[in-house]
């Protein structure tokens, strides 16, 4: 595995560094399974006459030198979590012989409890709704618990009390709100509180205090290529609850690990946190760091980053700005709410004005790199839900359908090439039926032609 993750990484840097494109490497690692993993991929790609020896040396010593900075970032990040729990060992030693205080101290609250229990049984979501009891969603199935609906008063106060003061301003003025919550000894949630007819609800999603690996999510390792890219626009997309945010956070981890670059995100709010690996990683939150998902890209473009990370596309004047920064030579990751490849470039479109459709319709099929949708379906035994995915790699083929008018024809061209990585949300599904991971009917359900599927 260790040989493997280096010939990894030695890939990545040659393609970075443009001593050689992607498809050698994909021939290099084609011809490297053909012959058997004691075939050094650097030797392969001399060989091939894809480098030279000087290339390879210099390779090799920048293979080296990343490895270092990441054995010496793991380092680091031990030293931090160990001065992190030490930090917290002394808090809750003051907060243990201090006088009662309020607010309550992290741990004592009703909340902290019950985002405490959605941790211990894996819930992807927890609902507090008033005049309902508190609900968890696990497995992709709503379930209540064994306890009373709650008060208006009651929903109120247990929200209110874990806000600052700053959140508590912003939600009277808007009544709404995102926020993330850090709970010390069990992990960060992704918050949102709203004022309903009943009173105040809120929804908290956990996240996991390290970024996600794409073996994780159960993702395909060939999407680390997408991290390979120096330029241009991929975007991460699907229906809220699919993880989007956790494939895009995947992704950031790898360029993290591989690339000494600028990584800047923006986002509402601030979800995985990213340390500094072999990368800069700078995090803003939009309204605490930043007024708005433009501002911060307007800024970016002054910020000398290489990646500029976009937690969702929400309107025009944010996507006409990742367009531009994909023009200007920066790679632009983002996410968007759309359901497979086709929609996401005609939602792209209708955002602008029918007489700038033309223009930005080329400007897309020059920039935009890839399309990864996903949705996220439950197992045979209803314990899980696995990603089922709709990849797009745009090639000379695809940016002329877009170019010329002719989005619907995508579907052939990704059922023609997945031999190059490409994938429709049917085949991948009748792959997952064919493992005996979920059945037919579940994957009738999600399917565009339940043909396959009867």
């Amino acid at each position: 595995m260790a040989e493997a993750a280096q010939a990894s990484l030695l890939g990545r840097i040659a393609v970075s560094a443009k001593l050689i494109t992607q498809e050698q490497l994909l021939a290099a690692l084609h011809e490297q399974d053909r012959l058997g993993p004691s075939k050094r991929l650097g030797d392969i790609l001399l060989d091939l006459g894809y480098l030279s020896q000087a290339q390879l040396d210099w390779l090799l010593r920048a293979q080296v030198t990343l490895l270092e900075r990441q054995r010496r970032a793991e380092g680091e990040a031990q030293r931090e979590a160990q001065a992190q729990r030490q930090q917290a060992m002394t808090e809750r030693g003051a907060i243990a012989t201090a006088a009662p205080a309020t607010p309550r101290p992290s741990g004592d609250r009703m909340l902290d409890r019950i985002l405490s229990k959605a941790i211990q049984i894996h819930a992807s979501d927890v609902h507090l709704h008033t005049g309902l009891p508190v609900q968890m969603r696990v497995s992709g199935r709503l379930l209540k618990a064994n306890s009373p609906p709650l008060e208006p008063e009651q929903s109120e106060a247990l929200v209110m009390e874990i806000l600052t003061e700053q959140e508590r301003a912003d939600f009277t003025e808007h009544n709404d709100l995102d926020f993330a919550y850090f709970l010390p000894g069990v992990g960060r949630f992704r918050g949102n509180v709203y004022r309903q007819r009943k009173g105040i609800d809120a929804v908290f999603r956990p996240i996991p205090l390290e970024p996600p690996t794409l073996d994780q999510l159960g993702m395909p390792s060939s999407l680390a290529r997408l991290t390979s890219f120096h330029q241009g626009l991929v975007l991460v997309t699907g229906p809220a609850g699919c993880g989007k945010s956790s494939t895009l956070a995947a992704l950031i981890n790898l360029i993290n690990e591989d690339r000494p670059d600028h990584v800047i995100t923006v986002e509402d709010p601030v979800e995985f946190m990213h340390r500094s690996k072999t990368c800069v990683v700078n995090q803003r939150q939009v309204r605490k760091h930043t007024g708005s998902f433009a501002n911060a890209l307007r800024a970016a473009l002054r910020e000398d980053p290489d990646v500029i990370a976009i937690g969702e596309l929400r309107d025009l004047e944010t996507i006409s700005l990742a367009i531009t920064a994909a023009e200007t030579g920066h790679l632009v990751l983002g996410t968007l709410h759309t359901n497979d490849a086709a929609r996401t470039i005609n939602r792209i479109l209708d955002a602008y004005p029918p007489e700038q459709q033309s223009q930005i319709r080329a400007m897309i099929s020059e920039s935009l790199r890839a399309i990864v949708s996903q949705r996220l379906v439950p197992v045979v035994d209803g314990s899980r839900r696995v990603p089922a995915l709709e990849i797009l790699l745009v090639n000379i083929a695809v940016s002329n359908l877009i170019r010329e008018e002719r989005v619907f024809q995508l579907r052939s061209v990704m059922q023609t090439g997945r031999s190059a990585g490409m994938c429709l949300f049917d085949d991948s599904l009748l792959d997952l039926v064919r493992a005996g991971t979920i059945s037919k009917a579940t994957a009738r359900k999600y399917c565009e032609d339940p043909k396959p599927f009867v």
